[in-house]
């Protein structure tokens, strides 16, 4: 039987104007990685309904899953591990959901999606994340 309802969906535009170029980004690059939505904040990190690309992540110890970067953790997420670098979508349920991370490159910083709080870039994020040149300009 087939299923006619009208159904509405929601996306998102992807914003990576964060990246100077192609450096990181092409296949095999980016490795899977799965977000911890518990982690997250849905009023800081998506209001919208997605985790923005360009989110500084940090590695949950216990579980091997990403969460935002806070420097004041002490669960593994107080060391930047990777920018996630498409947007993912949080499905209402959701716990665990699949992305891709960003770990070498070139990033603008003052183009990332939080410039304060958990999942922003801050002095000790980029020094974890030794593969990505920080800069400003195109």
């Amino acid at each position: 039987m087939s299923d006619i309802t009208v159904h509405r969906s929601t996306f998102q535009s992807e914003n990576r104007s964060w990246l100077r170029g192609p450096d990181g980004t092409v296949p095999g690059d980016n490795p899977s990685i799965a977000l911890d939505v518990s982690a997250f904040t849905a009023v800081d990190h998506y209001p919208n309904g997605f985790i923005p690309s360009g989110t500084v992540l940090g590695k949950i110890t216990a579980s091997g899953q990403y969460g935002p970067y806070d420097p004041a953790a002490t669960d593994g997420t107080e060391t930047a591990a990777e920018l996630l670098f498409s947007s993912v979508t949080v499905n209402p349920g959701s716990t665990v959901i699949g992305g891709a991370g960003l770990h070498k490159g070139e990033v603008i910083p003052s183009k990332l999606p939080f410039s304060t709080g958990t999942g922003s870039l801050d002095a000790a994020a980029r020094t974890d994340l030794k593969l990505v040149n920080f800069s400003e300009g195109a």
